[in-house]
């Protein structure tokens, strides 16, 4: 059965899950012609002042804050999408400007989707299916249109959670796990046959916004999923099994008790709100003047952040939550200037900027990388680097470190996922073959981790100018002899792991990096951006 024409309905197209949805289906069934109908009503003020004057009695004093967080929220996302539209940088492919551009798609953008201009379109353009992705609720003569009908993604486990949000309601009522469905659309809301359905576990230190990232991700595999089977014939909707409850959007209150118990939230203590508050300081006080001052002579510092693991079933000094990464990626996204690690180690950045001067690296090619860190960089439109070892690529072997220190193996990326990460437009480099320590092991063993290393990178992802990151990072751990050594052996530049930001000249072969870990509160994040330490 081929899958010719599918209509897909909307009514948040600059949401990135919806731009990233549409890009994966475009990119996985290439023949197939496209409508997208994105439904954009007219805003009427006065029915927007009786729903706010409601949610005002409802919500009380939070309703203030809560409209206010809203509106910044809005702001920010025209500014960021409009002031990255033609730029070259990962996630780009989800662009709407470039989506819209695909020769098989139309689009059309109407204030009422089931307007009869809306309903005679999509009959003239006659789909085998529709698919609705954070659409309005449907009528049925709109989607029974599509000669297989519609189908819509629900982020949450039906029948027991329908309505919204996702893994709000789940958190509530302590859920060890989150879901997603595609369902058949029928009359009533989230009752329709499930095609499809998965579900992720409530890990130990995870957050409502964790998890629906994480369902973010989940959605878009799902939908290309349901569609493969309607494609292939093998689907076989499964009549929904008891009622549920359909759940609505909770109020600030609840909201603020939900935050109070997530497992993932971090535990204030006077301690840590007193360094909070120096960190607050230095940001805000002490920084400003000599960053201006350094941005007009054209010295500005630059920051390397370090991150290892991405996750929230862990919490150490190498792993960072899914949320706080997130909050981190946004920040550094609108209070600095973000610069790839190859134009720090080739000199090309200029540091003529009043905003301090940004670059993301990972090392050890964790599989969360992969998974978590990812989706998160596309999603803030981050350049980032991906050090990995590539003797531990594909295998289960485990890092050395992880085994000393936890007595098992965390799983890392397949050659698979690193490859992706390339084609996402991330760089790609080398952490050695199995973790060498440099300066420690033996010179031979380590001279061929080092030149292997680079030959592997070389032969699979096809990356030429790399850059090497050498393990465990301390001053100890590398010396003179082995940064001469990486540099005849063809790579550009070499990165430590022992903190500090870039203040004077750039040595290319010793460039300093800041490790992050889950214990860096907003205003310590925001003190290390600016140099601290």
């Amino acid at each position: 059965m081929t899958m010719d024409r599918v209509v897909i309905f909307t009514a948040n197209l600059s949401a990135y899950s919806v731009r990233k949805g549409l890009g994966e289906l475009l990119g996985r069934f290439p023949t197939t012609k496209w409508l997208i109908i994105e439904h954009r009503p007219p805003r009427q003020w006065g029915r927007v002042a009786r729903n706010q004057i409601r949610q005002l009695r409802r919500d009380g004093w939070r309703w203030f804050p809560s409209i206010a967080s809203s509106a910044m929220q809005e702001i920010r996302t025209r500014f960021h999408h409009h002031d990255e539209a033609a730029a070259e940088l990962p996630g780009q492919e989800y662009e709407l400007a470039k989506l819209l551009r695909h020769p098989h798609v139309s689009f059309m953008q109407v204030s009422d989707i089931h307007a009869s201009t809306t309903i005679a379109t999509v009959r003239q353009f006659n789909p085998d299916v529709g698919i609705s992705l954070a659409a309005p609720i449907l009528r049925p003569e709109l989607f029974e249109i599509p000669r297989l009908g519609t189908i819509n993604l629900h982020k949450g486990t039906l029948p027991d959670y329908r309505g919204m949000p996702p893994a709000f309601w789940e958190i509530w009522n302590g859920s060890r796990e989150v879901g997603c469905t595609v369902h058949r659309v029928e009359a009533k809301l989230d009752t329709g046959p499930i095609l499809v359905k998965l579900t992720t576990p409530v890990e130990r230190f995870s957050t409502v916004r964790g998890l629906q990232i994480r369902l973010d991700e989940a959605g878009v595999e799902l939908v290309a999923e349901a569609l493969d089977r309607l494609t292939q014939g093998t689907a076989k909707p499964e009549t929904q099994q008891g009622t549920g409850t359909l759940y609505r959007k909770p109020t600030p209150a609840q909201w603020a008790a939900v935050r109070k118990r997530e497992p993932g939230r971090m535990v204030s203590s006077w301690l840590s709100a007193a360094k909070e508050a120096v960190f607050l300081l230095y940001v805000s006080c002490v920084r400003p003047l000599p960053r201006l001052v350094l941005g007009l002579l054209g010295r500005q510092r630059i920051t390397v952040l370090l991150y290892h693991r991405v996750c929230d079933n862990m919490r150490d000094s190498l792993t960072v939550g899914l949320e706080q990464f997130e909050r981190q990626m946004n920040d550094i996204k609108r209070r600095c200037r973000v610069v790839s690690i190859e134009e720090i180690v080739t000199g090309t950045v200029s540091r003529r900027s009043l905003r301090p001067i940004v670059a993301v690296t990972f090392d050890d090619g964790y599989l969360d990388n992969f998974e978590n860190a990812a989706p998160i960089l596309l999603r803030c439109r981050v350049p980032a680097a991906f050090y990995v070892c590539t003797g531990l690529v594909n295998t289960d072997r485990g890092l050395p470190h992880d085994l000393a220190n936890l007595g098992r193996a965390i799983p890392v990326m397949t050659w698979k996922h690193v490859t992706r990460l390339k084609h996402w437009m991330f760089s790609v480099g080398s952490h050695s073959r199995t973790h060498v320590n440099c300066a420690k092991d033996d010179p031979a063993f380590v001279d061929s981790e080092i030149t292997e290393s680079r030959r592997e990178l070389e032969a699979t992802v096809g990356s030429r100018d790399l850059i090497f990151a050498y393990p465990y990072g301390g001053r100890g751990d590398f010396n003179d002899h082995w940064r001469a050594r990486v540099r005849q052996a063809g790579y550009i530049g070499c990165l430590s792991a022992y903190g500090g930001s870039i203040r004077g000249a750039i040595n290319p072969f010793n460039v300093v990096r800041t490790a992050i870990s889950y214990a860096f509160g907003k205003w310590a994040f925001r003190a290390r951006l600016e140099g601290w330490g």
